[in-house]
């Protein structure tokens, strides 16, 4: 939002995922996050990186949320196996679409999903 930080995507995306889990939930403050997944070299910063956060719960075994400190818009959060882009953080069109939605027994009871893609319970297969 605040123009700081700048990347792009260089890599092939992998998967995307509408996440229903309550930290994805109330980290975004919506329904679901929706994250694409890229390898670790498919992401590169054109400025800002400086400015990224990373927000770890204590017993979080793989959830993170990075975000800019300046704005706190969400931003990709690089690992060692790969790289999580919240979808909306891209400017432009990424040329990939949602793939599935993964931990729906965890969703928000006000909310109904109402596409046709494929439901997970829980956690998918690792990507990596």
């Amino acid at each position: 939002m605040c123009g700081g930080v700048a990347f792009e995507m260089t890599g092939t995306p992998v998967v995307v995922n509408h996440c229903h889990c309550s930290r994805c939930r109330k980290v975004r403050g919506t329904a679901h996050a929706t994250n694409l997944f890229v390898s670790p070299d498919g992401i590169r910063f054109l400025r800002g990186a400086e400015l990224l956060t990373t927000f770890r719960p204590p017993d979080a075994e793989r959830f993170a949320h990075a975000f800019c400190k300046v704005c706190g818009s969400s931003m990709p959060r690089l690992t060692e196996h790969g790289a999580v882009v919240p979808m909306g953080s891209f400017d432009d069109d990424p040329g990939v679409r949602p793939m599935r939605h993964i931990f729906v027994d965890s969703k928000a009871a006000w909310d109904t999903i109402t596409d046709d893609l494929p439901q997970l319970p829980g956690a998918p297969p690792p990507l990596w």
